[in-house]
């Protein structure tokens, strides 16, 4: 065989394997408040959607989205569509946990927004949260390999302990009602707590921390740098675990804007499995 040949048969292994790939991200991207000043929405989004498709994340859960920011990332995100409403009306008022995702690469099945109350099929305020919080629930199917994979992108509450425990339950709970146990179950989002409490120990009685569990882990511990250039990154409140499936590598993306500001008071989160 000659080594043209060669060259050309590894070039198209790479290439199989490269749409073979699947990829989670999670990423708070901060709600849209003027009051941030350089560290603005208007300042910023473009940054943030050159992030985004740079790294082209088969799944995308987004937090903190209002419905302006939204319509930005579906217009300047190429080949994605997303699903996910407003948590205050169920329609367009509020915050979003959208999911968005690759058209080329999976399609959706269903899709359902759950309010993390004791009434999760309305819109509602649950335990001692401080305002309305959702999980963005999605069933899809890989196009390359027929395999079904399901997603809830979460946002707990910020001040209610017990509205955050009590929101992993519901997660556990909902992944039982659903009958997808023996799934390929994905749970990420922005969960305001540190690993070692209640909130993320509950969820991984039955699901895995990427973090842990992922071959290769790349970047910062910390999730959270409050737009502080001089921040020791070391709080970590974004997640994304899985059920029945093996990240290969998590990395935590520490990217600056071209002025060497974040692009948001999160950092993005990216797993491939």
């Amino acid at each position: 065989m000659t080594k043209r040949i060669l060259t050309s048969l590894l070039l198209l292994n790479i290439t199989i394997v490269a749409l073979g790939q699947t990829t989670a991200m999670t990423y708070n991207i901060r709600y849209n408040n003027p009051e941030d000043k350089e560290n603005w929405w208007e300042h910023r989004k473009n940054e943030v959607a050159q992030l985004i498709n740079f790294y082209q994340p088969t799944i995308l859960g987004v937090q903190e989205a209002l419905n302006n920011q939204v319509v930005f990332l579906d217009s300047n995100l190429s080949g994605y569509q997303y699903v996910g409403v407003g948590r205050e009306d169920g329609n367009t008022k509020g915050e979003y946990a959208p999911i968005f995702y690759d058209t080329t690469k999976v399609s959706l099945i269903k899709t359902k927004t759950y309010w993390l109350s004791d009434t999760p099929e309305k819109v509602s305020v649950g335990w001692d949260a401080a305002m309305e919080r959702i999980t963005t629930f999605a069933h899809f199917k890989e196009k390359n390999t027929g395999q079904d994979l399901y997603v809830f992108n979460c946002h707990y509450d910020h001040l209610g302990e017990q509205a955050r425990i009590a929101s992993s339950k519901l997660i556990l709970k909902l992944i039982h009602a659903l009958k997808i146990e023996g799934e390929r179950v994905v749970v990420m989002g922005d969960l305001n707590a540190s690993p070692e409490q209640p909130p993320i120990t509950i969820l991984i009685e039955e699901l895995e921390d990427a973090y842990r569990n992922s071959e290769k882990v790349y970047g910062p511990f910390g999730t959270y740098n409050a737009f502080n250039l001089t921040h020791p990154l070391d709080r970590r409140i974004d997640y994304i675990l899985t059920k029945n499936l093996k990240p290969k590598t998590y990395r935590t993306i520490d990217d600056r804007r071209a002025n060497l500001l974040y692009p948001s008071d999160h950092l993005p989160i990216l797993i491939q499995f």
